[in-house]
């Protein structure tokens, strides 16, 4: 229910109001508060998969690498969404979205970086430059492209996306990938299970039994809990978050080509392949800003404005050690429940984010989170990555067209993803006698999936007889109207 004291029902429909600054101020924060976790944790899991993250080397200088990359994703998550609310010429919507590290690229980079060190960190940043000026060239076609890209073929890969990432949560929440590596003990052990379960019921519990902000901000509400019970078993201790603050200076700027630039067709093109769901993941988020905050259609200005942005914001944060960025859906949700359409109030959330993006400190007491409360966290909120994806598939018309499609899409995909990534290092794997480049690019099985899916739903005709799917379905394809395919 919108709070009309903010401004009369006409204000806040209109992106241009602008609240009285002690109003304004903190609904921009409460968007930061809504998307933060989210932001910083991709820098998190890529950190660790590289080997300079949690229960690395790396602790006994403060994970500066891991730092830095934190604190990129702050600064340029704010740097973009200024670009998407003040704008720059065509750049930029000039509504009220929140821009952010996207998790779409994850299962893009853990195969770039695994094991690698910081000297993986060229290619995957020239990757993200590469694919970022791609998005931004997407924003000239993104009407026109649209077509190939249904809810079958978008929903199969956000779905993907989450099942990839959910065994990370898992990981994390059991002691993280390192303690797992060096078999140690207490991998696994009741502690860190309770850590990561007290997240995720209090989580729960803000979600479903608190209103407003407290509902919206229910993650990080989950973390600031498991971290206090840490506190009490012993997993955080004052002196070592007196040390990690200690270690890190009160301001830092961005350097640029700190890792340098480097490019690996792997990279390059992985990222310019999952910039298309990456842009069509905005159009809906832009639709959606639109159409739950002012009650309209978003214009094709407004749409290639925003794919425009996510472009150009995601290949500068390249240049300085950022991750890509897109809008953040959570945000869209907040929006339609506020009401308050003002892009001005989402420029005043992007520069709070910006300010810590600039004090390295910030970053350093997110490196005191254990693992375990970062695992509570990443569950839900990968799970909930998952049922976006299920959430798109509900749009589709299961026909047996669409049924043959999404089962010999995901057969491949998910299969692959299974057999890679539950294999011990040096052993056999099924993409072993691909070259480097294609290996990579299929070991997530993201791209396979998106690609098969893609080219049957163009190639294939609309309809498929009966009995085309009847000895393929085992008996499941549906007969009648009370079928799965509708008819």
């Amino acid at each position: 229910m919108a709070d009309t004291s903010i401004g009369t029902a006409a204000q806040l429909r209109d992106p241009n109001y602008t609240p009285a600054l002690h109003k304004a101020v903190p609904l921009g924060i409460q968007h930061v508060l809504a998307m933060f976790v989210s932001n910083i944790t991709p820098a998190i899991i890529i950190s660790g998969a590289a080997g300079f993250g949690f229960g690395s080397d790396a602790g006994a200088q403060g994970f500066p690498d891991m730092t830095y990359l934190i604190q990129m994703s702050m600064l340029f998550a704010g740097v973009a969404t200024l670009f998407q609310t003040i704008g720059m010429g065509p750049v930029g919507a000039r509504l009220p979205i929140v821009q952010g590290t996207s998790f779409a690229f994850i299962p893009i980079m853990i195969p770039l970086v695994a094991g690698k060190g910081v000297e993986a960190l060229p290619a995957l940043f020239g990757g993200v430059l590469i694919g970022g000026l791609f998005h931004t060239l997407l924003g000239t076609v993104i009407g026109r492209i649209r077509f190939a890209l249904p809810p079958l073929v978008t929903g199969l890969v956000v779905t993907m996306i989450g099942l990839y990432l959910v065994r990370v949560g898992i990981e994390y929440a059991a002691g993280g990938v390192p303690a797992k590596a060096f078999n140690n003990p207490e991998y696994g052990s009741l502690l860190n299970w309770s850590v990561a379960l007290v997240v995720i019921f209090v989580t729960l519990g803000m979600k479903f039994f608190a209103r407003g902000m407290l509902s919206v901000s229910a993650v990080l509400i989950g973390i600031v809990a498991g971290y206090i019970y840490s506190m009490f078993f012993g997993l955080v201790s004052l002196d070592g978050i007196g040390q990690s603050w200690n270690r890190a200076a009160a301001f830092g700027l961005p350097i640029p080509f700190k890792y340098g630039i480097d490019f690996s067709l792997a990279a390059v093109i992985g990222f310019c392949l999952m910039s298309f769901v990456s842009a069509v993941e905005t159009v809906g988020d832009v639709s959606g800003i639109t159409k739950g905050g002012a009650g309209r259609e978003a214009t094709d200005k407004e749409i290639q404005g925003a794919t425009f942005a996510d472009g150009i914001g995601s290949a500068i944060a390249g240049l300085f050690g950022g991750f890509p960025n897109t809008s953040f859906s959570q945000n869209v949700g907040l929006i339609a429940m506020t009401g308050v359409m003002s892009r001005h109030v989402v420029t005043i959330g992007a520069i709070f984010l910006i300010v810590c993006g600039l004090i390295p400190k910030v970053g350093a007491l997110i490196r005191t989170i254990p693992i375990e409360v970062l695992g509570g966290g990443v569950i839900v909120m990968f799970g909930m990555v998952v049922s976006a994806g299920v959430s798109m598939l509900s749009d589709v018309n299961w026909n047996r067209r669409n049924m043959v499609i999404f089962a010999i899409a995901l057969s491949i995909g998910f299969g692959l993803q299974l057999e890679v990534m539950n294999l011990a290092p040096g052993s056999p794997n099924a993409l072993q006698y691909l070259p480097d480049t294609l290996r990579i690019l299929a070991a997530s099985g993201i791209l396979p999936a998106a690609l098969i899916a893609i080219v049957l739903n163009l190639i294939l005709p609309e309809e498929l007889a009966d009995e085309a799917t009847e000895e393929v379905s085992g008996g499941m394809s549906g007969h009648g109207s009370g079928s799965l395919s509708g008819e």
